[in-house]
């Protein structure tokens, strides 16, 4: 179960630096605009505050990195206390999405899946 987990929460941590690409990277360009329903001007007037988003979404897949790479080096207490925050932070983020725009349900669901997935796994195989 330890591996699933594992696998569930490397996924989430892509999906996150995706994320921060689009926001801290290429926010003004067409295709961060389609992805996230932006306007030219909504996309202008929101560079700064995007930006600043997506290096959270980076910060929380680090940690969750960096708590996989110590739970696959044997330092498992620590490792799973840092994919527990870095994963939980994630999935609760997908739930705020979710409940605050119900309209974007979809992308709600990709941030909020695959690290929810990871931290019941990672409960399941800390708790055997």
């Amino acid at each position: 179960m330890t591996v699933v987990a594992l696998v569930l929460a490397a996924l989430a941590s892509l999906i996150h630096v995706y994320i921060f690409v689009m926001e801290s990277l290429i926010w003004t360009g067409p295709r961060a605009r389609k992805t996230f329903g932006t306007t030219v001007a909504e996309a202008e007037t929101t560079k700064a505050l995007a930006f600043n988003q997506g290096f959270y979404n980076l910060f929380l897949a680090i940690v969750s990195v960096i708590g996989i790479v110590l739970i696959a080096s044997g330092t498992t207490a620590v490792g799973a206390a840092l994919v527990f925050t870095g994963a939980g932070s994630m999935a609760l983020a997908g739930i705020v999405l979710l409940l605050s725009s119900p309209d974007k349900r979809r992308s709600a669901l990709i941030q909020l899946v695959p690290p929810l997935l990871s931290v019941v796994a990672l409960l399941i195989a800390v708790s055997n």
